[in-house]
């Protein structure tokens, strides 16, 4: 039989927030989807879900479209109808507490202030299951965390962000045939300033 494994990244739908901070895990989705050449795009539990193959393993991309607020009802939905454990879950979000540039896999843990994993977590009635943290950093002075994460990136972070974003997409596939661990000892880190 195929392991199957869910790829969930967050982000909210619609053309004005496609390149904001807070998108970063519906970019990191796509980034994977063109990786594997993912096929079949369609709506599924308030997500746009598409599959492929890789290495014997299927892979089910995920982008929920409820508003990151609501992210937990698609993941709790999908987890439900793929009949998967919470561990071949990975869920990849934007997070305020990293630098730019850093992932941070973990096994488990509370939501940090993110709101998509407060309600994944609210919603699986768990906090163990492994995420994929994708540093945005700090809003300058005194900017409000609201109005930074829905700011598109900067000039800047714009260079590096491919390179930030086919990082992260290996670290997944590693995450998927070598597990969690050899994903955390292989990709945490900070592409910047490894």
């Amino acid at each position: 039989m195929t392991d199957t494994f869910l790829l969930v990244g967050f982000g909210n739908p619609g053309r004005e927030y496609k390149d904001t901070r807070h998108n970063i895990g519906f970019m990191f989705i796509d980034r994977v989807a063109v990786a594997l050449n993912a096929r079949g795009m369609k709506l599924q539990s308030k997500a746009i879900v598409m599959s492929a193959l890789y290495e014997e393993r299927k892979v089910i991309l995920a982008k929920p479209q409820t508003y990151m607020n609501l992210s937990g009802q698609s993941v709790q939905g999908l987890l439900h109808f793929y009949k998967l454990p919470p561990e071949n879950l990975l869920v990849a979000h934007d997070d305020l507490d990293l630098p730019f540039g850093t992932l941070r896999i973990r096994p488990a843990g509370g939501p940090g202030g993110q709101r998509g994993m407060a309600s994944t977590i609210e919603q699986l009635g768990t906090k163990e299951f492994p995420r994929l943290r994708l540093g945005i950093g700090r809003p300058p002075g005194r900017m409000d965390p609201k109005d930074y994460v829905l700011q598109e990136f900067s000039r800047d972070d714009l260079k590096l962000l491919p390179e930030i974003l086919d990082r992260a997409a290996e670290a997944a596939l590693e995450f998927v045939i070598k597990g969690l661990n050899a994903a955390m000892n292989k990709y945490n880190g900070n592409l910047t300033n490894p």
